[in-house]
């Protein structure tokens, strides 16, 4: 086991939360509109893995080229802005536009100018609930099915061939600044990146769409179970893509729902 089990806990436990708070925030969205004027993408809804992979591409470059040439301030600078963003989305869901900014503010500058576990992973809670609100409404099953194969292939390419992801990370953890999940213990951190709560999140928050709490609810316990399964199986001082085992939660999740 990479962690010892208090951590392994912890880190399932943060993420069935994100998980359970981008339902609710999804599910609110379905009655209202987005703040900030903001309006989903318009991709059509059987193809839209494509433009989301696009950018998740397009994204990785520019991290990769931030990297290279060590301009971590203009790292911030995007970070604060996609924080700020993405937060003022999610806590609009249950309080008026104005002060779900003002708490966007507080906690997006908490989290960059004073760094802890708490002010690091509070925030993180909410982060992919203002994605999914924003990205669900132009995803079907089949389009958010394609996409998790596709990124489960990805991610391993990235962390064992290429190894990118694992620069990636380290970068963000040196900035102090990374997305995902962060717990330090004993001179060492557990992490979780931000694309494997998001995407599960995603998964799940179609399913609630096209099929309902039940199944979504299912989709949040096998990812939780596959993500829990890999902390357990994984070494220590190793790197591990976490997107097959989350990809295969999901489908399991999908294939219970088809069936019943």
């Amino acid at each position: 086991m990479k962690h010892t089990l208090p951590i392994t806990l912890a880190m399932v436990i943060l993420f069935i939360l994100a998980q359970i708070i981008g339902l609710l925030v999804v599910e609110r969205y379905a009655q209202q509109a987005l703040p900030l004027g903001i309006q989903p993408p318009e991709f059509d809804e059987q193809t839209s893995f494509i433009p989301l992979f696009s950018i998740i591409l397009v994204v990785t470059i520019i991290t990769l080229i931030l990297i290279h040439f060590r301009l971590g301030w203009l790292w911030k600078f995007w970070f604060f802005i996609s924080v700020f963003i993405t937060l003022t989305v999610a806590l609009g869901a249950f309080i008026p536009e104005i002060f779900a900014v003002l708490l966007a503010v507080i906690l997006t500058a908490a989290k960059i100018f004073h760094p802890s576990r708490f002010f690091h992973n509070l925030p993180e809670l909410f982060i992919y609930a203002g994605l999914a609100a924003v990205f669900v409404p132009v995803l079907s099953v089949l389009s958010i099915s394609v996409l998790l194969i596709i990124l489960a292939v990805y991610d391993a390419i990235a962390v064992w061939k290429t190894k990118h992801m694992v620069s990636m990370a380290k970068f963000q953890a040196k900035q102090k600044l990374f997305a995902g999940f962060y717990i330090p213990y004993k001179k060492k951190a557990a992490i979780l990146g931000g694309g494997d709560i998001g995407f599960p999140l995603l998964f799940s928050a179609v399913l609630l769409r096209h099929f309902g709490w039940p199944a979504a609810v299912l989709g949040i316990v096998l990812s939780a179970a596959a993500l829990l399964l890999l902390l357990l199986l994984s070494k220590k001082n190793r790197f591990y893509p976490a997107m097959p085992f989350l990809a295969a939660g999901c489908f399991i999740a999908l294939g219970i729902v088809s069936i019943f």
